[in-house]
């Protein structure tokens, strides 16, 4: 039996095993807190009261900020995955033994076809998104195994959900959407949340991530599970920290709650009871 692997990356919501790793480590400017928050409200109400998982690495501090701010956070998920390796041209299809790994990496979080097909909750796949790319081999991955397994695809298909993160453009009535220019997007429900430039170039080309890119190249590697300790690191681990504290603060809550007021899903009962809860929160842990 394969054993799933996954990068280390340091629980943020209960941080009581740092020690003294940040000491000497500037903190972090939130400059673009307002906006994240903004982000995270829409994602979060766009999900239709699903499981979130955030793929790859660009997403993380909305992760993060929500593992804060929300009164459950166990809905919310890190899927470390890069696909930018397969099917490429230098490195071919799968081999037998990356797609063993692949697939047991995935079952880890609970996306077997088996367990995708008899979900009741819809299965929620956010990430930046420019072309769909990622999206794209990812449901392909899903449809193969589906396939060999002989689970019922069309229901893992009405289960799933994809939120992309895009930049925000000005808007009119000829503006094309990247799901247009894919086949695949008519098979799954899609929503959009249009994210501020700044904000966009920052968490898909900018920000030092917690963890390396996790592509075919490392999905066995053992070396991902031990945790980086070099300063560039070290201030990504400030920084996150402070935007799961930021999530726990009255004032984020309270503009999250007034985001998410603003959204048509308010009209669902699931919402609204989620955002009458956020009040209810403490502003730290304990």
């Amino acid at each position: 039996m394969i054993e799933p692997n996954r990068p280390f990356r340091w629980d943020l919501v209960r941080p009581d095993h740092l020690g003294s790793l940040l000491d000497g480590v500037p903190a972090p400017e939130l400059w673009f807190l307002d906006d994240l928050v903004d982000c995270a409200a829409k994602v979060l109400a766009r999900s239709g009261d699903g499981d979130l998982y955030f793929v790859g690495r660009s997403g993380d501090s909305v992760f993060d900020l929500l593992g804060g701010a929300l009164p459950e956070p166990a809905r919310l998920h890190l899927l470390p995955l890069s696909t930018g390796l397969v099917d490429h041209p230098l490195f071919g299809r799968l081999h037998p033994a990356e797609v063993a790994q692949l697939r047991a990496n995935l079952a880890a979080h609970g996306l077997t076809p088996g367990l995708l097909a008899r979900g009741a909750k819809p299965v929620v796949l956010v990430d930046v998104v420019s072309s769909g790319g990622t999206f794209g081999k990812l449901l392909d991955i899903l449809r193969d195994w589906a396939a060999g397994e002989r689970a019922d695809w069309a229901a893992i298909r009405r289960r799933l959900r994809i939120v992309g993160l895009t930049r925000r453009t000005h808007t009119s009535p000829n503006t094309r959407r990247w799901q247009q220019h894919v086949g695949w997007a008519r098979d799954v429900t899609i929503r959009n949340v249009s994210v501020e430039t700044a904000l966009f170039s920052y968490l898909a080309d900018h920000q030092q991530k917690l963890t390396r890119s996790f592509g075919r190249d490392r999905w066995a590697a053992e070396a991902v599970r031990s945790p980086a300790r070099d300063p560039r690191t070290r201030r990504a681990l400030a920084e996150a920290l402070a935007i799961v504290e930021a999530g726990r603060s009255p004032a984020v809550r309270t503009r999250l709650a007034r985001v998410l007021h603003r959204e048509p899903a308010i009209a669902e009962p699931w919402l609204r009871d989620l955002v009458r809860r956020l009040p209810l929160l403490p502003a730290s842990p304990g």
